[in-house]
């Protein structure tokens, strides 16, 4: 996500699986070697998520993270919110209105709360780890609200994910309680609403550009956010939130937010799908060596063999879009000009 698109609130973006390109930026058909990196670090921006965003959750309720967090974002992008306002007034339909309401209160406000809860059972890994699934929930997404039709390969990838994110979830796979999948529902909950909010986002960015929809996104998510402060006392923690707390915050959207956000997009300007989904693994590498140097966070042996399903099957569906669409589970057009899925 994390990226505008869908992983907290900014969530790596699925470069593939029925995510949106951003309509400005021509697709790349040779990868560049600068944009290959720009996307891998873009990608490694995001695995500093957890960094900023545990250390939060230990001592604030997740209500008042996000609820800070957007109000940061928009008086940030307030200029972008403004003309994105004013463009949507002139080109959206009602359906579009609903589209960008869905996406800004689930994809932005409850997925983003849900995502800073699982922070809270000590976890930093987990909830960062178990975001490789959006690619994977965005082309489920497709086909139920998109009617996109999915061909025969894809069950193989969903279970192969599926399995990935059982093992990342629970050190021990022999032992699963309901404390342990807590912090992995919240999760997994988060990654199906931002795949939800990516799929809905493919109707919008054909009238607005990418930059406007993310303001859009956040203005429509900041009231949202507000009225979920009551939840576990987010009231009054965010009366009490000091210097310290408002620099991570600050540090938190900035960093593997926008920054992330502006790498990876003029990273992808160099570099085709499959290409950038494979940089894109830099994301979990850089998760565990974020949370292992400032957390002392080490996976067991089967969390490793599951951060490797999950990441090796999210990286064969970008190949595979690459080289043979209709066999990924991907978005792939057809003579009648409909969007399949396969």
């Amino acid at each position: 996500m994390p990226s505008l698109c869908g992983a907290h609130t900014f969530p790596p973006p699925p470069t593939t699986f029925g995510a949106a390109r951003v309509p400005d930026l021509a697709r790349p058909t040779t990868t560049t070697r600068t944009g290959f990196l720009l996307v891998a670090a873009a990608a490694a921006l995001w695995g500093t998520d957890g960094l900023f965003r545990f250390g939060l959750a230990e001592g604030l309720p997740g209500s008042t993270v996000v609820a800070a967090e957007h109000l940061i974002l928009v008086v940030l992008m307030f200029p972008l919110l403004v003309r994105g306002a004013r463009r949507a007034r002139r080109t959206f339909s009602p359906g579009d209105v609903v589209a960008l309401l869905l996406v800004g209160v689930g994809a932005s406000a409850v997925a983003t709360v849900l995502f800073t809860s699982a922070f809270a059972y000590g976890d930093p890994n987990t909830p960062l780890l178990l975001q490789q699934l959006q690619p994977v929930f965005a082309v489920l997404g497709a086909r139920l609200l998109l009617g996109e039709r999915l061909r025969r390969r894809f069950p193989v990838f969903f279970v192969a994910a599926l399995a990935g994110a059982f093992l990342v979830a629970f050190p021990d796979p022999t032992e699963v309680g309901v404390a342990g999948a807590a912090p992995a529902l919240l999760a997994a909950s988060a990654a199906l609403l931002w795949a939800m909010g990516t799929v809905l986002g493919r109707r919008l960015t054909a009238k607005v550009s990418f930059t406007e929809l993310a303001a859009l996104r956040f203005g429509v998510g900041l009231p949202a956010a507000l009225a979920l402060l009551p939840i576990g006392g987010g009231v009054q923690a965010a009366t009490t939130l000091d210097g310290a707390a408002w620099l991570s915050l600050l540090l938190l959207a900035l960093i593997p937010g926008l920054l992330g956000l502006v790498v990876y997009y003029r990273g992808l300007r160099g570099t085709p799908a499959a290409s950038a989904t494979l940089a894109e693994l830099a994301f979990p590498l850089s998760s565990l060596v974020v949370n292992y140097v400032a957390f002392g966070a080490v996976l067991t042996t089967s969390q490793v063999v599951g951060v490797a399903l999950l990441a090796g099957t999210i990286a064969v569906m970008g190949v595979a879009h690459q080289r043979r669409p209709e066999a990924a589970g991907v978005a792939v057009p057809t003579r009648s000009g409909r969007v399949e899925t396969s």
